[in-house]
């Protein structure tokens, strides 16, 4: 059976004569505008390359993509009113921090903080749901309303996750499309730039933790960006910097590692968090979601010390754990987003996007879900509580892993997830150091995408007070890679072009 793909926006392959003109330049473009990460093999503070990026735009159809930009303010509730509920995230993470020591040591954070009692209310939410085009209805996923003509290479999208901490490429994800329009027009299709969407998201996101720290009402402090110790993808983390300081000329932002914060960071006399005698009234996290993050006991230490503090945390600790594959596995329950959405539209609506999520605890259904995806491993995805990339099991090593684990408690930590199976379509992938660069042949290759959405919610756990959804980025990645992370060197900068 054929791959259901669609066709690219620009007739492939392009001469070489116009690729040997158009991607030198487009390279140049990407990196004199920023959309560019330092080395991970040849690292260098002083220089930077440019980011994988796709060469054209890919198609997208734009039913679904208003659908998907359409849905995340009602994700973003749903995130915040989990977030908020201790007794939902108690049950549903009981089982998991038996056996996972990092979701253990984050949900002790939660358990002091929870028992010392909420210094701050307020806690501001920066999220990005992940999502890929589902190519057909055959497993019964997708509803009857969504079945399209079998002509067509997709019938509806479902949601891969949703990330709550270090939710990136708000500026790259724009910087994809300004790539894209800059290509697009030195091809001879600048007629085609109508179909690039507008995105907002870095304004967005920054206009997010603006809002909130107005909301902490002390002039002088500043913003707090908690950083990796070596930071890869620095761009997309320095242009949010640059934004607030265009945006709010007297705001300042600074940038801690968790370790430098061990040692610089104390709590005042009302439970100001203070950086070298500076308040901090908004912590943005872009690290601490994945276990090499923390050094050692101090810097957990130091992420206690930030939860406990009077400043308003982008996430707290609880909206970390809300984001956990767990918990996400566990709003797939039925009834269980009725707890969080009094509104039957809504429910369904989210229901619509959900793939198949299976828990593995050792009960009836638990051992279902195990037999099912040793059966057909290649139709699943075995995830553990890990964010960042790189951590999830494919294919025929799904089998393999459940047959590791099958009767150790460790099973419980991972779910399971139902694969989608997008539609392909060709593009040229443009990375350092190859593709032309010394010689090689540039060629056409079937890629996958996966959009991300981007929400801004503000609130505290009796009312939101503001939920926005603020822009969107592509990821895209060879079609038999199983993973798509660009810092991780695995996928491309990419942007929709909307199709009808």
């Amino acid at each position: 059976m054929a791959v259901p793909r669609f066709e690219p926006c620009i007739s492939l392959p392009l001469e070489p004569s116009v690729l040997e003109d158009v991607v030198p330049k487009a390279k140049d473009w990407a990196l004199m505008h920023g959309a560019a990460m330092r080395s991970k093999t040849n690292f260098n503070p002083d220089s930077l390359q440019f980011a994988p990026f796709v060469l054209i735009p890919s198609v997208f159809p734009r039913k679904e993509f208003e659908k998907a930009v359409a849905i995340q303010e009602v994700l973003n509730e749903l995130v915040h009113k989990v977030a908020h509920d201790r007794d939902f995230l108690v049950e549903n993470l009981k089982s998991v921090i038996e056996v996972d020591e990092f979701t253990n040591k984050l949900f002790k954070i939660y358990e002091t903080v929870y028992s010392e009692g909420i210094t701050q209310p307020i806690a501001l939410g920066l999220l990005r749901s992940d999502i890929m085009l589902e190519t057909c209805c055959g497993g019964g996923d997708c509803n009857e309303k969504n079945k399209k003509p079998k002509f067509q290479p997709h019938c509806c999208w479902k949601q891969v996750e949703v990330n709550t901490i270090a939710s990136g490429f708000g500026w790259l994800g724009p910087a994809s499309a300004l790539i894209h329009s800059y290509v697009l027009a030195e091809l001879g299709a600048g007629e085609k730039l109508k179909n690039l969407p507008p995105n907002s998201a870095l304004e967005g996101l920054c206009g997010g933790m603006l809002e909130a720290w107005k909301l902490y009402g002390q002039e002088k402090a500043v913003i707090l960006f908690i950083v990796e110790d070596v930071t890869y993808n620095i761009c997309d983390q320095r242009f949010h910097e640059f934004k607030i300081r265009e945006m709010a000329p007297k705001v300042k932002v600074i940038r801690k590692t968790l370790t430098e914060m061990s040692a610089q960071a104390k709590l005042g006399q009302h439970k100001e968090l203070l950086v070298n005698g500076m308040e901090i009234a908004v912590v943005y996290f872009r690290s601490g979601y994945e276990p090499s993050q923390y050094n050692s006991s101090d810097d957990w230490d130091a992420r206690l010390l930030i939860e406990r503090s009077r400043a308003i945390k982008c996430p707290t600790i609880y909206y970390h754990l809300a984001g956990t594959k767990k918990v996400q596995q566990a709003l797939a329950h039925p009834g269980a987003l009725e707890r969080f959405l009094n509104d039957a539209d809504k429910v369904e609506s989210v229901r619509d996007i959900f793939t198949g999520l299976y828990a593995l605890e050792f009960n009836e259904s638990g051992e279902k879900a195990v037999e099912m995806a040793m059966s057909n491993p290649d139709n699943y995805v075995l995830k553990p509580q890990r964010e960042g990339g790189g951590n999830n099991v494919y294919g025929q090593q799904v089998k393999e892993v459940l047959e590791g684990m099958r009767n150790s408690q460790e099973r419980t930590a991972w779910i399971l997830m139902e694969r989608i199976k997008p539609p392909v379509q060709k593009s040229y992938m443009i990375r350092p150091g190859t593709a032309n660069s010394e010689g090689q042949k540039l060629v056409p290759v079937d890629v996958v995408s996966e959009l991300g959405i981007f929400g801004a919610v503000i609130g505290d756990a009796n009312k939101i007070i503001s939920n926005k959804q603020v822009g969107h980025m592509l990821r895209t990645k060879i079609s038999t890679a199983d993973e798509g992370g660009v810092a991780a060197g695995l996928g491309a900068l990419d942007s929709p072009y909307l199709i009808d």
